[in-house]
C-alpha cells in the first residue's frame, strides 16, 4: 500500500534511508512516535522509494504488515511441528482381542483369578475373565460403586468396594457363592457417618487398613482378617447361620441375572444372605502425629528415661526445647521469609496418609519368640502429609511400635513434585532382556515415580548402594497432549509399564533402555470418555489388561438405555513383539551365582557361602602349587646329586 514517485520536487522531500527495525503498531497521536534515527537506517537508492502513506492509512498499513508477520511465523511454527510428527517413529499399535458391551456405565474394574469385578450402578457384578460372560450381579445399593479393591486368598477371593457415600464393604466369594462380611464404616446416624478415603489390603488377605475421614478429624482403622475361619464356615454352613433365622428355611436368593439383550450367565451364583461370617477384628486405630510443641518434662533425664531405644531419636517425639525456644526460632522464619508466605494465613489442610504393608526383611527384624508364616505382612508403614518421618507399627501387638529411619534419601529434579509411586518387581537386564531372579531378594527395590507435570522417573535402590534415580520422560513441553495421566507396572513382563496420555492414547514401555515398545488402541469407532481419568485394570496373575471405551455417538445420545459401554479386553502373549519376552523372563540362580555382576541381589547369606567357596577353592590351588613345587625342588635336587657323583 505504497504510492509511487510522481514529481522532482516530491523527490527532494525523501530520505535516502530506509529503516530495517521491526514493524510497530504505532500509538494513536504522531507526537508519541519515535523520532527517526538514522543509526537504524540502511543507504538505498533515492530513485526506488516510496511515496509515504497518510495518516490513517500509514497506520493501518503497519498494522496489516505486522499482523501478516505474525501469522506467516504462526504457520512457520505449525508446518515444522508437522515435519517433526511425521519423522517420529510412531510404535506399531495393536487392537484388543476382546470387547465386552455392557448396557451400564461401569465405574471401576479389579481382576483376581480368572474373573472381572465391575463397580457401576447400585452394586457390582462379576464377568469371567476369558469367556467375557457375566456370572453374577450384586445390586443393592442406593448409590453407586465408585472403587473395588480385589485380594487373592488361595481358592477364595476377598471383594471389597466403596460406594459414593464413603462406605466400605467386605465381601467374601467362594465357589458359587457370594458372602457379605461386613460395611466397615456404615453408621445408623446420617451425622456421624464417615467417608473411606483410602484403603490397603495386604497381600495374602491377612490384614486391612481403611482411611477414614469425619467431624474435621482422619485417622487410619486396621483390622486383622481371620479369613481361616471364614473358610470354615462356608464349608459348614450350618456353624454360621444368623440364629435368629433357624426356624426358617434357608434363603438362598439367586442374584438377578442379565438379560438376553446383553449377555448370557455363565454360573449361578448365590448370595448368601443368611450366612453371617465372623467380623474382622478391629487391632488399632492410628492418628496423625501431633505437632511438636514445647517440652513438658522437667529435666533431661525424664527425657532419657522416656526414650526407651534408638528408634525414637529425630522423631521430635521426645525432646526437651522449651516453649519460648520454639516462639523464638518461629519468629525468626517468618521474619526471613515473609515475602514468600500467605499472609491470608489460609486454613491447615487435613493430613493424608499414604500406607503400605510390609514383609519381614533384614530392616524388619522379627524378634525369635514370634513365629509367623512366610509372606504374611508384620508391620505396616504409614507417611503422613506434612511429616518426614515413616512411621512403623507393628501388626503382632506384642511388639513396640517404632518411628523408621530411610534408606536412602533420593531428591526429585527441582520443580517435580511427587504424584505416585508404583512399586516394581525387581528385574535384571541379563543379555540384553529384562527377566525376574529366581527366588526371593533382599535390599532391592525399584519403583516408578510419576510427577505432577507428568515427568516420569525410574528409582533404583540397592543394598548399602546410593540410591539412583533416571528420567523416563520428560515433561512435554512441545506436546502437552502426551502429558502421563496414569502409570500401571506389568508384572507379567519384566521391568514394563503402561503409559496412559491425555491425548487417550496407551502405550507400554521398557524402563530399562527405555523405549516404547507398542500402544494398544480400541477401534476407531471407540474413544476414551474422561482420557486424563481412564478407567482400566491391569492383571497381577495374568498377562493381560482391561480398558473401558465409548462410541461417540452414543455419548451425545439422550436415550441412556441406547448406550452401550465396552471393556476391551488386551492379551499381551498374543501380540507378536511381546511373545519372546512372555516366554524367557526369569534367570535361574546358577546363572546369578556365575555372573559376578549379579551377585548384589544374591541373599547376604549367600554371598558369604560364595566368598568361602572361592577362598576354599583358592587354597586347594595354592595347595596343589605348592605341593608341585616340592617335587620339583625334590627333582632339582635329585639331579644336582647325580651330576655331583659323575
Amino acid at each position: 500500500m505504497s504510492i509511487p514517485r510522481r514529481s522532482q520536487v516530491e523527490k527532494k522531500r525523501f530520505s535516502s534511508f530506509t529503516g530495517k527495525g521491526l514493524l510497530e503498531v504505532p500509538s494513536p497521536t504522531e507526537k508519541d512516535w519515535p523520532k527517526d534515527d538514522e543509526g537504524d537506517y540502511v543507504f538505498k537508492d533515492s530513485g526506488q522509494e516510496m511515496d509515504s502513506l497518510p495518516q490513517p492509512y500509514r497506520m493501518i498499513n503497519k498494522m496489516v504488515n505486522l499482523l501478516f508477520d505474525q501469522s506467516w511465523k504462526v504457520i512457520q511454527e505449525r508446518d515444522a511441528l508437522r515435519e517433526a510428527e511425521l519423522s517420529r517413529i510412531q510404535p506399531v499399535t495393536y487392537p484388543p482381542h476382546v470387547e465386552n458391551k455392557l448396557s451400564k456405565m461401569p465405574n471401576c474394574m479389579a481382576v483376581s483369578q480368572d474373573y472381572v469385578f465391575i463397580g457401576g450402578a447400585k452394586g457390582f457384578s462379576i464377568y469371567n475373565l476369558y469367556s467375557a460372560k457375566q456370572i453374577c450381579i450384586w445390586e443393592k445399593l442406593k448409590v453407586d460403586v465408585t472403587s473395588i479393591w480385589t485380594t487373592d486368598l488361595g481358592n477364595e477371593i476377598l471383594i471389597a468396594p466403596v460406594d459414593e457415600m464413603g462406605i466400605a464393604r467386605l465381601f467374601y466369594f467362594y465357589k458359587d457363592s457370594l458372602f457379605l462380611i461386613k460395611a466397615i464404616n456404615e453408621a445408623d446416624d446420617a451425622s456421624k457417618q464417615t467417608t473411606c478415603i483410602k484403603m490397603e489390603i495386604c497381600q495374602g488377605g491377612d490384614f486391612a487398613a481403611f482411611l477414614l475421614q469425619g467431624a474435621g478429624d482422619v485417622w487410619l482403622d486396621v483390622y486383622k482378617l481371620p479369613k481361616e475361619s471364614w473358610l470354615k464356615e462356608v464349608e459348614h454352613p450350618q456353624l454360621a447361620i444368623n440364629p435368629k433365622k433357624k426356624g426358617r428355611q434357608p434363603q438362598l436368593s439367586t442374584l438377578e441375572p442379565v438379560t438376553s439383550e446383553t449377555l448370557e450367565m455363565d454360573t449361578n451364583i448365590c448370595f448368601r444372605g443368611d450366612i453371617k461370617l465372623s467380623h474382622p477384628v478391629h487391632i488399632m486405630k492410628i492418628k496423625p502425629p501431633k505437632p511438636v510443641t514445647g517440652t513438658t518434662f522437667k529435666s533431661p533425664l525424664e527425657v532419657f528415661a522416656k526414650i526407651e531405644d534408638c528408634y525414637g531419636l529425630g522423631s521430635g517425639q521426645n525432646h526437651f526445647i522449651k516453649e519460648s525456644q520454639w516462639e523464638q526460632q518461629a519468629a525468626i522464619f517468618h521474619a526471613s521469609y515473609k515475602k514468600y508466605l500467605d499472609e491470608k494465613g489460609e486454613e491447615e489442610p487435613l493430613s493424608m496418609a499414604s500406607f503400605h504393608f510390609l514383609l519381614p526383611s533384614s530392616i524388619i527384624a522379627m524378634p525369635a519368640e514370634v513365629k509367623s508364616p512366610s509372606g504374611v505382612a508384620c508391620v505396616l508403614g504409614i507417611h503422613w502429609t506434612g511429616s518426614h518421618n515413616f512411621f512403623l507399627y507393628s501388626l503382632n501387638r506384642t511388639l513396640k511400635d517404632k518411628v523408621g529411619f530411610p534408606l536412602g534419601v533420593v531428591a526429585l529434579p527441582e520443580g517435580c513434585f511427587c504424584q505416585s509411586i508404583h512399586f516394581l518387581k525387581y528385574f535384571l537386564v541379563y543379555k540384553g532382556q529384562n527377566v525376574y531372579p529366581e527366588g526371593p531378594l533382599k535390599s532391592q527395590m525399584q519403583c516408578v515415580v510419576l510427577c505432577t507435570d507428568s515427568s516420569l522417573h525410574l528409582l533404583t535402590a540397592k543394598g548399602t548402594q546410593v540410591p539412583t534415580i533416571s528420567e523416563l520422560v520428560e515433561r512435554p513441553v512441545k506436546h502437552p497432549e502426551e502429558a502421563i495421566c496414569a502409570v500401571a507396572p506389568v508384572q507379567a513382563f519384566p521391568g514394563t509399564v503402561l503409559i496412559f496420555c491425555r491425548n487417550g492414547s496407551v502405550q507400554l514401555m521398557d524402563v530399562a533402555k527405555p523405549q516404547i515398545i507398542c500402544a494398544f488402541a480400541p477401534p476407531r469407532t471407540y474413544n476414551l470418555v474422561v482420557p486424563w481419568k481412564p478407567v482400566f485394570v491391569v492383571s497381577l496373575q495374568h498377562p493381560c489388561f482391561l480398558l473401558r471405551g465409548d462410541h461417540p455417538d452414543e455419548i451425545e445420545s439422550d436415550d441412556t438405555k441406547d448406550i452401550q459401554n465396552s471393556i476391551f479386553y488386551f492379551n499381551l502373549e498374543a501380540y507378536p513383539l511381546l511373545e519372546n519376552i512372555s516366554r524367557n523372563h526369569t534367570i535361574p540362580k546358577t546363572d546369578i551365582t556365575e555372573n559376578m555382576a549379579f551377585t548384589q541381589v544374591l541373599p547376604l547369606e549367600k554371598r558369604c557361602e560364595d566368598f568361602l567357596e572361592r577362598s576354599f577353592q583358592k587354597l586347594e590351588k595354592k595347595v596343589k602349587e605348592e605341593e608341585h613345587w616340592t617335587r620339583l625342588h625334590r627333582y632339582s635336587l635329585m639331579l644336582q646329586r647325580e651330576n655331583f657323583r659323575k
